[in-house]
């Protein structure tokens, strides 16, 4: 019998506007295989999980201004590649986040694309099926 591997935690920003009263939601693309997702990344411990989640959008994203909500509005899990090849668990929480502006030039600019979507096309283009219900949820 083999011991549970440990689920590791992840907080991601789930970025929206609303331009003409129409919600879009911002992906960007993964830099290891080019899917797309949320800008994502570790808890930080001089951060609460929602500015955590707030600093990654703006590193990966150029999310410049933003109000993000404090609550997580839900969880998606997925298997994070890691360098060598191999996998790990992670469950990442999900955090609202209303952009009011963005950044032409942003740390991972050169490393990523980012594409402002309707929630209904997001969710066709992500690959986690927790992530896209949320994204269908919007």
């Amino acid at each position: 019998m083999t011991a549970p591997q440990t689920v590791h935690r992840q907080v991601a920003a789930l970025c929206t506007r609303k331009p003409g009263g129409k919600r879009e939601v911002l992906l960007i693309t993964s830099r290891d295989t080019g899917r797309w997702v949320l800008p994502k990344g570790w808890p930080m411990s001089d951060r609460s999980a929602a500015d955590a989640a707030l600093q990654e959008a703006w590193e990966e994203a150029g999310v410049r201004e933003a109000r993000i909500r404090p609550q997580p509005i839900g969880t998606y899990d997925y298997a994070k590649r890691l360098d060598d090849g191999g996998s790990i668990p992670v469950r990442v929480e999900v955090f609202l986040a209303r952009v009011d502006k963005t950044a032409r030039d942003f740390p991972e600019a050169d490393q990523r694309k980012r594409r402002w979507v309707r929630p209904g096309e997001a969710a066709k283009m992500v690959d986690e099926p927790g992530l896209k219900a949320l994204l269908r949820d919007l």
